[in-house]
């Protein structure tokens, strides 16, 4: 994976820095594999905007993700990789030999041709999936259940990763990319490897039309806006808001906003770095 710094032939390109797609080996999608993907423009069902500074952008199609892994014994070949526009991760199709095909999210160093599988018993190698009282202590992982069932939910993004720290009875305890340690029951399911294109966080769009073409809208500072717009509003001149605090008076940068009481605290072993 690598990036390319463009020429500044213009303007926008002057700063811009894109994405190599070196790992990358078609531009045609699984077409059986696709789902229709409606936009919503941030309004809710009544027409009425419920989330700001959301709209326009490319259409896209949603690419069906086999995030349970849950074929399992059944081993699959790496057929392709690809770009997904719906996540910052580059995924993989898979042709499992029954014929069946399936999107996974693809780690880091995955090859076209590699053959994986996913259930107990199967070697620790980037792209098999299995549970975590298989995984060997210390090893990357990602794609991480958090209850057995229910599908990968942490650490799926470009270039994420934790790390399988301890095993003590019914509980593995992670240490997840946020820094947070946490305990998680044995049989939920893991993916052996860090998440693809790790180089995500270098690209720079180059210009604010980028944004318009992800379905960002601009975003109005909450210091230029008036009293009754925002906390942080209104004052004589260019004078800035007092405490940084959310649209609804809740403070932010470093206010703890978890519930004390929440049932999954006793599960958090070590909480995140601010």
């Amino acid at each position: 994976m690598s990036v390319r710094k463009l020429k500044p032939i213009t303007p926008a390109q002057r700063f811009r820095v894109v994405n190599g797609f070196d790992a990358i080996t078609t531009d045609k999608p699984e077409k059986s594999l696709l789902a229709p993907k409606k936009r919503t423009g941030g309004r809710n069902s009544q027409g009425k905007m419920t989330i700001r500074y959301r709209g326009g952008g490319h259409k896209k199609r949603y690419r069906i993700i086999d995030f349970k892994r849950d074929k399992q014994g059944i081993p699959a070949t790496v057929a392709t990789i690809e770009y997904d526009p719906n996540r910052t991760a580059f995924i993989a199709l898979l042709n499992y030999q029954d014929g069946e095909k399936r999107y996974i999210i693809a780690q880091n160093g995955l090859q076209v041709g590699q053959n994986i599988v996913s259930g107990s018993n199967v070697a620790p190698e980037i792209g098999n999936a299995m549970p975590l009282s298989d995984i060997p202590l210390g090893t990357i992982i990602s794609c991480i259940e958090l209850r057995p069932g229910q599908g990968a939910v942490m650490a799926r993004s470009a270039g994420a990763f934790a790390q399988l720290m301890a095993r003590d009875g019914k509980f593995a305890t992670i240490k997840l990319p946020s820094g947070e340690v946490r305990m998680i029951l044995v049989n939920c399911m893991a993916t052996i490897g860090a998440v693809s294109n790790s180089d995500h966080q270098l690209i720079v769009g180059g210009k604010a039309g980028r944004g318009r073409w992800l379905g960002r809208r601009p975003r109005t500072r909450p210091v230029a806006m008036n009293p009754v717009d925002h906390p942080m509003g209104g004052g004589e001149g260019r004078s800035s808001g007092g405490h940084p605090r959310s649209r609804k008076g809740l403070p932010a940068k470093g206010y703890r906003t978890r519930s004390k009481t929440k049932a999954s605290n006793k599960y958090i072993v070590e909480r995140r770095k601010k």
